[in-house]
């Protein structure tokens, strides 16, 4: 029988993008706890990712940090100096693309700046950063990207949020189909409502209740219910999947209840 003490990703190693709070920080303390070393991706908040660090460090697992504005000139080039120093010579197993720019509000509002700019953060960036990881990622490695049940689900006021997770989506499938004689797979996780201690939206009068209504299991998402799933598709038990888009919302808006 298995042992299931035993860390399922020992010797591996994952960068996690976004990863100093929220899903993020709860998928990087997922995949350290099954044994990786995982490079903590920040964009500005320092103090949050050493944090993470320590909490990971303080586990008994392993991590560093590396600061890069995401969807700005040399992006790509900076997070992966910090990641290359941190690897020191070991090559990437584990990509997990889950920085992402908040929504951008309703078509009548959206700027042609602010449009750019949420393009530039959510497919710009996990583009380049898979093309620039391709080199020293190991053949039978994984890429995940973090997608959103705004891509199935109408919310006017994220159109071009929306959009942007559609197009993570498709670069998925096909990524999966052009990646896979390298045994690399390509999957995608779409996160529904989920609460963490910076979602402020959810603690207004009303909006939780009604969110937990509107969810098939009847109740709120946490970060460890999408790092679980991350960590399954990490594994070696997700290596038959690929290309695919995984629902991880708790059921929903699946329908009247």
């Amino acid at each position: 029988m298995e042992d299931r003490n035993v860390a399922k990703l020992d010797g591996k190693t994952a960068l996690v993008t976004g990863a100093s709070r929220g899903i993020g920080r709860g998928i990087a303390q997922r995949l350290a706890t099954d044994g990786a070393l995982v490079a903590i991706h920040y964009g500005s908040n320092e103090e949050a990712a050493k944090q993470t660090v320590a909490e990971i460090e303080q586990a008994g697992g392993r991590a560093f940090s590396i600061r890069a504005e995401l969807g700005v000139e040399g992006d790509v080039d900076i997070l992966f100096a910090g990641l290359e120093k941190g690897l020191s010579g070991r090559p990437l197993d584990i990509l997990v693309n889950n920085a992402a720019g908040p929504p951008g509000g309703p078509i009548e509002e959206t700027t042609r700046e602010a449009f750019d700019r949420i393009f530039a953060i959510n497919v710009r960036a996990p583009f380049f950063i898979i093309q620039r990881a391709l080199p020293i990622l190991r053949d039978g490695g994984r890429i995940i990207t973090i997608s959103s049940v705004a891509t199935r689900i109408a919310v006017p006021s994220q159109t071009s949020y929306a959009m942007t997770k559609g197009a993570l989506e498709v670069m998925g499938h096909t990524l999966a189909n052009a990646l896979g004689k390298r045994n690399i797979t390509v999957n995608t996780v779409r996160s529904g409502t989920t609460y963490h201690e910076h979602a402020a939206l959810l603690d207004l009068p009303g909006v939780k209740d009604f969110m937990v209504s509107m969810t098939a299991l009847g109740r709120l998402g946490s970060p460890s219910d999408i790092a679980d799933v991350v960590a399954f598709l990490a594994s070696d038990d997700g290596r038959w999947i690929t290309g695919q888009v995984l629902d991880a919302s708790g059921g929903i808006y699946l329908g009247p209840r």
